[in-house]
């Protein structure tokens, strides 16, 4: 096949929300790279997961289907998350990889998302080439008994962080960070090279699909000094705080360690704009930019205590604010169509996987339920959607042009805020809009086939796996 159909590159930010990029209105976040990358793309202002978390929204990617509403759940042995949705791809589903490899793509996958590793996982399927670059979250890598008391200290009280036993998430990641001394040595950078060799290696052989899944700024937060420091409070003694309770922070949390988390998780967001600006420059040196179709998409967010109306620090599932919900998802396409254009139509992530499909002239092997973004860039075509929902757990979610509601799986309300007067979503006016969310239940419901499944609250494993 020769090069007449584009190379894809798609790049996936674990955790990164739009209020801490440049390009999404944040003026004190260094993010020049993807700042850049967004005058020269098609950005999507309203865009948000059919479905949540990690393995969820993967599962979506993926395969261009909806994994709404967590049909036929089945908790995987030895896995580190039991959640309703948190399983593989059905074998019956064919994936973008798949589809784009049949059609004469040579297929590339990187990613540093630990979620991926786990044993009955398929996400692989699809791709020429692929690796998994070890060290993240508990990541069952380096021995915890390499780390040292003093290594320790900077998170806590040594004998403290030994008591939650030798898989806790602290020592795991002090383990798996023993020889992290500077942004090189990240998990992150090591996945964008690999990204930046795949597109060396295989210029000759376009047309190319590369996927560059990264896990940061998800947790641990704990940049690296150099950004660290650029968010910092130099004043700052106490602990780090890499991995935090989904909690209201009141109480368990002070101001000043907010304030530090925050600081780590900036820091880690700039860590990712610079790895992403060196994957664009590796294109631009080796000529590829005019034929080469780049898209940009985190798989959600997370709250930080000030920015949602119960305080919260984390993701719990209960806690579907704009924080967590909200996505930022840029497209460059090869002609430069939509350029430095923003677009406020409702969608949902699998747009970007059926855009893909689209700009690749490959036809599905199977049904999408997303849509091609193409015809909103060109003005024509787009079924426009009046509402979206989505998954977390036993939380659903619904957003209008209107409203934005929370309901529980079983069908309790628990919050509606009016878009119009409260974008942000700080005050729940569910007291006075009990309709509308019973009206949103009708739609999760209707989205989910009739029938939203419930799942007893799946008991974890104990910290070195098992069976739930």
């Amino acid at each position: 096949m020769g090069t007449d159909r584009p190379n894809i590159v798609f790049v996936v930010s674990d955790t990164l929300r739009t209020a801490y990029l440049g390009c999404y209105g944040n003026p004190d976040i260094r993010t020049p790279n993807l700042d850049a990358f967004a005058a020269d793309s098609a950005v999507f202002d309203a865009a948000y997961p059919e479905s949540l978390p990690t393995i969820p929204v993967r599962r979506a990617l993926h395969t261009g289907r909806r994994a709404y509403p967590f049909r036929d759940y089945r908790p995987i042995p030895w896995d580190i998350v039991y959640l309703p949705g948190w399983q593989p791809m059905a074998d019956e589903e064919s994936t973008l990889a798949e589809d784009l490899a049949g059609a004469g793509y040579h297929t590339g996958f990187v990613t540093d998302t630990l979620p991926y590793f786990q044993p009955g996982l398929n996400f692989t399927r699809g791709f020429w080439q692929w690796e998994y670059i070890r060290g993240q979250q508990q990541d069952r890598w380096l021995s915890p008994a390499l780390v040292s008391d003093e290594r320790l200290a900077r998170y806590g009280d040594p004998a403290d962080i030994r008591g939650q036993g030798p898989y806790g998430t602290v020592l795991r990641h002090a383990a798996n960070t023993l020889n992290v001394r500077t942004e090189q040595d990240t998990t992150t950078w090591q996945t964008f090279d690999w990204g930046m060799q795949f597109i060396r290696h295989n210029g000759p052989l376009q047309p190319f699909y590369l996927l560059v899944d990264c896990f940061d700024p998800h947790e641990p937060w704990e940049a690296p000094d150099k950004y660290y420091r650029m968010y910092a409070d130099p004043s700052y003694t106490g602990k780090t705080c890499p991995h935090t309770r989904y909690c209201p922070a009141e109480g368990v949390y002070d101001e000043d360690q907010v304030r530090d988390i925050m600081a780590h998780y900036c820091g880690l967001v700039t860590l990712v704009d610079t790895c992403f600006g060196r994957l664009m420059n590796e294109l631009d040196n080796l000529g590829l930019r005019e034929n080469t179709c780049v898209a940009f998409i985190s798989d959600h967010g997370t709250n930080f205590v000030h920015d949602n109306p119960q305080g919260v620090i984390g993701k719990p599932s209960y806690a579907l604010y704009p924080g967590t919900m909200h996505l930022p998802l840029m497209i460059r396409f090869p002609d430069g169509a939509g350029a430095g254009q923003r677009y406020d139509e409702l969608v949902y992530n699998i747009d970007a996987t059926a855009t893909l499909y689209d700009i690749a002239s490959v036809a599905p092997s199977q049904q999408l339920d997303g849509q091609s973004l193409l015809p909103v860039v060109e003005g024509e075509g787009f079924s426009a959607r009046e509402y979206l929902t989505s998954r977390y757990d036993n939380t659903c979610w619904y957003r209008d042009d209107r409203h934005w509601a929370i309901v529980d799986a079983d069908g309790t309300p628990k919050a509606v805020f009016d878009l119009q007067d409260d974008p942000e979503c700080m005050n729940n006016v569910l007291q006075s809009r009990a309709g509308v969310a019973a009206g949103a239940w009708q739609w999760m419901v209707a989205d989910a086939g009739g029938q939203i499944p419930m799942y007893s609250r799946q008991a974890r494993t104990n910290a070195i796996g098992g069976k739930p």
